[in-house]
């Protein structure tokens, strides 16, 4: 998520198990939601976009990345333990981006494209470290264990426990990315200024 020369990050995180699945190649789907934004200059533009901008939290950004996670989950009795024999994600990613209303002349369509092709390259990395956190919880969920758990509600249990600092991890991690990004000198504060300065 890029805000207006200050980043945050709002995670959607939300798990269900059922079904039988296999580990096994996925694929997130992808889904851009446009919002409108009025002006036939840089300046314009960008005062468009702190004026209707995704809000997160107090304030207004100029895109955002978030994700829809569910689970289809095999929990299995094995003797009286219980075993997470399978982990099947369901993904999908979905960046906020902004669309001027019209059509963009001379040198600041230019200056345009410029600027939102360097915004969907900073998202799209959001989009990556979302695939990393999902990769990371099919690995330590296929095989997971509880001994005497023949009910399969010490497993789950154990599961939740693993999940938090992963999450807590991935938080951070876009966290950092944006404070980096957005630093005096980064490469969303230049492409802001690049773009609004001649």
């Amino acid at each position: 998520m890029i805000q207006l020369f200050r980043a945050s990050l709002v995670l959607a995180f939300a798990v269900f198990a059922s079904a039988n699945s296999a580990l096994a190649d996925w694929v997130a789907t992808e889904k851009v939601v446009p919002y409108k934004i009025n002006g036939a200059t840089p300046m314009e533009l960008y005062r468009s976009i702190g004026d209707r901008g995704p809000q997160i939290g107090a304030g207004r950004v100029i895109a955002h990345t978030n994700f829809k996670l569910t689970w289809q989950r095999d929990y299995q009795p094995q003797g009286t333990a219980c075993v997470l024999v399978s982990a099947k994600p369901k993904l999908t990613i979905t960046y906020t981006l902004p669309k001027p209303s019209q059509t963009l002349q001379g040198d600041t369509k230019a200056r345009w494209d410029r600027f939102y092709a360097g915004i969907v390259e900073h998202e799209k990395l959001h989009g990556e470290f979302i695939r990393d956190l999902v990769r990371q919880i099919e690995q330590l969920s296929v095989g997971l264990r509880a001994e005497n758990d023949p009910q399969c509600q010490k497993v789950r249990q154990a599961l939740q426990a693993q999940l938090k600092p992963i999450s807590d991890a991935h938080v951070a991690r876009h966290g950092d990315y944006d404070r980096v990004e957005m630093s005096p000198g980064g490469a969303v504060h230049q492409l802001i200024l690049t773009f609004l300065n001649p």
